[in-house]
């Protein structure tokens, strides 16, 4: 049985991937609150903020016939540039102005009590990731060992397809679906996302309105498909499902998807690894009787 999951929310990478088993902040820390003097200075000239808008990997004509110039105009061009210009606005002189996007992202997503740059942040993080998602010629079959782990996972490449398809078509509205690599039970807060009593380590699809992206689920994405309506309507107008069968038969990049796996394998390995160490420190600890140890300022002692 295809081990899998279809996500909501129930409040509504080149690009530099990020996990966020690798995030070590506290949204309690974060004061959203902008420190005027700062925010003065960089109004009255160039933004400050530093997330760009890097352009996908190809010409903006380099997808056609499936994906045309005039798509990439407005898609990369209009729509990815008014969420990277918006959040630099956003961020501008507050905590979040030198954090890297995935930081501001999981900062932001505030379990589920979504902070004003979130939607922003998260949908320039969503469309990098897109365009790498995707190449001239693409399409066809994945590499033998991400093959053999969709086998695996989903009992047939076809039955990957027709799931991972499924759930780009059935997501009411505006939103994303993803193939991601599943390395963990974490609970997480406001999110109907059930974890089956499945290993972990294993290839899931999920789908997610409108921003949310599997980073906030502790999830490491390898593929992606954009079902905003303007991602696909200059070329396909309504016709969702068409766009879904040529994206998944001309356009995705299974070596990126590849390349992506590997590193999220990697990413679990030296969390396990530092999961051992820390419970073999704790156990050392224990069995040398160590008492906490009481130590006094000089300040503290009475002459």
């Amino acid at each position: 049985m295809a081990a899998s999951a279809s996500a909501t929310i129930s409040n509504p990478f080149k690009c530099g991937f990020f996990s966020s088993q690798g995030f070590s902040g506290s949204t309690r820390s974060l004061h959203w609150r902008k420190n005027e003097r700062n925010v003065g200075k960089a109004y009255r000239g160039v933004i400050t903020a530093k997330i760009e808008h890097k352009p996908p990997p190809y010409p903006l004509d380099a997808l056609e016939p499936h994906m045309s110039r005039e798509t990439f105009e407005y898609h990369w061009g209009k729509h990815h540039r008014a969420y990277v210009d918006n959040l630099n606005k956003q961020i501008v002189g507050t905590e979040l102005d030198t954090k890297p996007l995935e930081e501001i992202i999981l900062a932001t997503y505030n379990k589920g009590d979504l902070l004003p740059p979130f939607n922003n942040a998260a949908q320039v993080w969503n469309h990098e990731f897109f365009w790498e998602s995707m190449k001239p010629g693409g399409g066809g079959e994945p590499p033998k060992e991400l093959l053999e782990l969709i086998k695996r996972d989903f009992g047939s490449f076809e039955a990957f397809v027709s799931e991972f398809k499924a759930s780009a078509a059935t997501q009411f509205g505006s939103g994303w679906a993803w193939l991601v690599y599943k390395a963990n039970r974490l609970d997480v807060e406001n999110a109907t996302n059930p974890r089956p009593s499945d290993e972990d380590k294993k290839l899931v699809v999920v789908k997610s309105p409108n921003a949310v992206n599997p980073l906030v689920w502790d999830y490491s994405p390898l593929l992606t498909i954009d079902v905003w309506e303007h991602a696909y309507y200059l070329d396909f107008q309504n016709r969702r499902p068409d766009y879904i069968t040529t994206f998944m038969e001309k356009l995705v990049s299974w070596e990126a998807v590849s390349s992506r796996l590997e590193a999220a394998k990697a990413r679990a390995a030296e969390r396990e690894r530092e999961e051992e160490r820390k419970k073999a420190e704790i156990e050392r600890d224990d069995a040398a009787g160590l008492e906490p140890v009481e130590v006094f300022l000089e300040s503290d002692v009475d002459e």
